[in-house]
Formats: structure tokens, C-alpha cells, sequence
């Protein structure tokens, strides 16, 4: 791609993308109709934290949730975090629920409960890295920010054609979205991209037809569309394996909280036997005693390795437990336990193979 030729189309592209949104922008809840009121910059954050590496359609009931149980960022501090950790259960991610937590505990006790408006403030943040920080700032402010998510990286990429592999790509993409960003809008303008890759610009069968750029569109002209992004091969995960513990009585399954560090840190779980990304677990269990093991009943992916489960089963009638992060859970409401997905798989292949 040569630089010196986005001027060319760039005041078109943005024209063309601009006009799109206005009739067809996707209605979400944290966002306000194009060139309407700026919206709630809580609500930004809030959205932009939880669509981070998620679908949009797997946040919405998380957002409303969010936002109906803690309305403003002094709630989300006031809170409780293992309530926050439990409320994020089956987002993933879980170290954005632990970032999200303390920004709001920052924003609250440090900035009076009012977030910045300009990136670099927004980047001191706990959590807030550089598309977050453009997003809330374009988003929220109105400020002048390049925000590029996944879906215009895709969308950007397409339209200029840029063949370098990512990750290395990501900085000619960011280029090319710099130029054909407005000056003012540019927070609905970053939001029409997100939706044209979201909707048309996706990365399997693009709907190039109803496409408002296809006329600028490099890999629409080369009749490749699905080429961009140029991805560098994929390195195969590592497979680790773990072993959950279930220990049970008077219809109450015991729990613990995970350290605050790691893996899924501070999240409620089964016993396990601290199974990590570099390493297998010790399949050691907490207490002595009889156990029937299940081999491999969950099979978990996480972004840079895969987990295979196995659930140990304590038989004996007696037990003497006495760690401080053991949790009785009445086994009817598991539900409320806000465990995490890896963890609920396990519960739902226990309570399943009862039956």
C-alpha cells in the first residue's frame, strides 16, 4: 500500500461510511444515534471493556445487567469485587472483570467519579489500553481519536488492500484509518466501521454487494476480498491438563476462591490442582480420602493453550476441611456462584451423569 495515495479516496470513504451509519446504525444499548446527545462515558468504558476480544451479541445482557445493578462508576466501586467477578461469569476474559473493577475504584476515589477525556489521560487507567482509550475518546467525547478494532481492522485492510502480515500490519491498518478519519464525528465514524465489519465487511462471505465503499474498495477491485487481514500462521496450542475436585454433602458442593493472581484469579471454582498455562496440574487431591476419577470430561480453549479435565470424586462419608477459601454451596442454586464457563462445564457434566 502506498501511503501517499489514501488522500485520493480517503475524503470519499469517509463520506460514503458516514452516510451508511446514519440510516443504518445497529440501535445497542450504550450507544446514542448518530449526531445525537454524546452518550454516558461509564457506559462507553463499560461496553468497550466487555467487547474486548467478545461478540456483541454475547454483551448485551452482560451490559444490561452491569449497568441496571451498579447505574453509575461510584456503584461498580461501592461494590463488592468477588460480586463483580461473579456477575462477569461466562464472559471470559476474567482479567478485564478484575481491570474494570479497580478502574472504577480509581475513577471513584481518584477523579471524583468523572472519567478524562483525551487518550493519554484515559491510557493512566487501570485496564484502559490504546483502542480502549481512542474508543471512550472518540466515543464519549467527540475528541479526534483512531480507534481499530478488530472489525476495521478487517474493513481497513480491504478497502487499501495492505498485504503485510499481522501483527506487523496492525500499523499500516492504523495509518490508513488515521487518514480517512474525520476531524469531527469521529466517534460515529469509528462506530459505522465497526458496523460495516460487523454486518458487511465480514470476514467470510462479505456482502460486497450492498457494500457503500465497494467503488474504493482495493480487494473488491482484485476480487479477493477475503484475503485481508494477511494472517501469519497460526502455532499449534500446547494441551495442559488439569483435575477438579468434587466434594459434596447435604446437597452442598464445596468451592473455593482462586488466588487473586493467574488463571481465572479470584473467581469461585471447584477445588482443583493449580493446573496453569505452562504447566499440568498435580492431580493431587485437597483432602485424603476415596476418589473415582472421570477422565477428560471438559475440553476447554483458552487463546493460547487447551485444557482437558478431569473430575475426581470424593467418595467417603466424612471429611474435615479447614482452608479459609472453602465455600459451601447449596448444589440448587450453583447458578448464583458466578463460576466461570470452564468450571460450569464441569458442574453440568457432574450433575448430567447423576441423572
Amino acid at each position: 500500500m502506498a501511503v501517499d495515495s489514501l488522500p485520493a479516496k480517503a475524503r470519499k470513504i469517509s463520506a460514503n461510511i458516514g452516510a451508511h451509519y446514519v440510516d443504518n446504525a445497529r440501535i445497542l444499548p450504550w450507544r446514542s444515534p448518530p449526531g445525537g446527545v454524546l452518550p454516558d462515558p461509564y457506559h462507553v468504558w463499560l461496553s468497550e471493556v466487555m467487547l474486548q476480544q467478545t461478540t456483541v451479541g454475547a454483551v448485551k445482557s452482560y451490559f444490561e445487567t452491569f449497568s441496571r445493578r451498579w447505574p453509575t462508576v461510584r456503584d461498580l466501586a461501592r461494590a463488592e469485587e468477588a460480586d463483580v467477578l461473579a456477575a462477569w461469569a461466562g464472559l471470559g476474559y476474567y482479567a478485564r472483570a478484575r481491570n474494570l473493577y479497580k478502574c472504577a475504584v480509581h475513577v471513584t476515589e481518584k477523579l471524583d467519579g468523572i472519567f478524562p477525556q483525551t487518550e493519554s489521560e484515559l491510557l493512566q487507567l487501570p485496564g484502559v489500553g490504546a483502542y480502549t482509550a481512542a474508543a471512550i475518546a472518540a466515543i464519549a467525547f467527540g475528541e479526534r481519536a483512531v480507534v481499530v478494532d478488530a472489525n476495521i481492522e478487517r474493513l481497513v485492510a480491504r478497502l487499501f488492500a495492505i498485504d503485510t502480515p499481522l501483527p506487523k500490519g496492525k500499523v499500516e491498518i492504523r495509518t490508513a484509518m488515521d487518514a480517512i478519519t474525520p476531524d469531527r464525528g469521529a466517534g460515529d465514524f469509528a462506530q459505522a466501521c465497526m458496523d460495516l465489519g460487523a454486518t458487511i465487511c465480514t470476514s467470510r462471505n462479505p456482502k460486497c454487494e450492498i457494500c457503500p465503499v465497494r467503488k474504493q474498495c482495493a480487494a473488491f477491485a482484485i476480487g479477493n476480498m477475503e484475503r485481508y487481514p494477511v494472517k501469519s500462521p497460526k502455532k499449534p496450542k500446547p494441551v495442559r491438563r488439569a483435575r477438579f475436585f468434587w466434594i459434596e454433602q447435604q446437597d452442598q458442593i464445596l468451592l473455593a476462591t482462586r488466588p487473586p493472581k493467574g488463571m481465572l484469579g479470584g473467581m469461585r471454582g471447584l477445588p482443583d490442582d493449580d493446573w496453569a498455562a505452562g504447566n499440568d496440574g498435580h492431580a493431587t487431591p485437597p483432602i485424603a480420602g476415596e476418589w473415582r476419577v472421570h477422565d477428560n470430561i471438559v475440553q476447554h480453549s483458552f487463546t493460547h493453550f487447551s485444557l482437558e479435565v478431569d473430575l475426581a470424586v470424593y467418595q467417603d462419608a466424612k471429611m474435615v476441611t479447614n482452608r479459609d477459601e472453602d465455600i459451601w454451596w447449596p448444589l440448587d442454586n450453583i447458578a448464583d456462584a458466578g463460576l466461570p464457563t470452564l468450571f460450569a462445564k464441569a458442574v453440568k457434566w457432574k450433575l448430567k451423569e447423576e441423572k
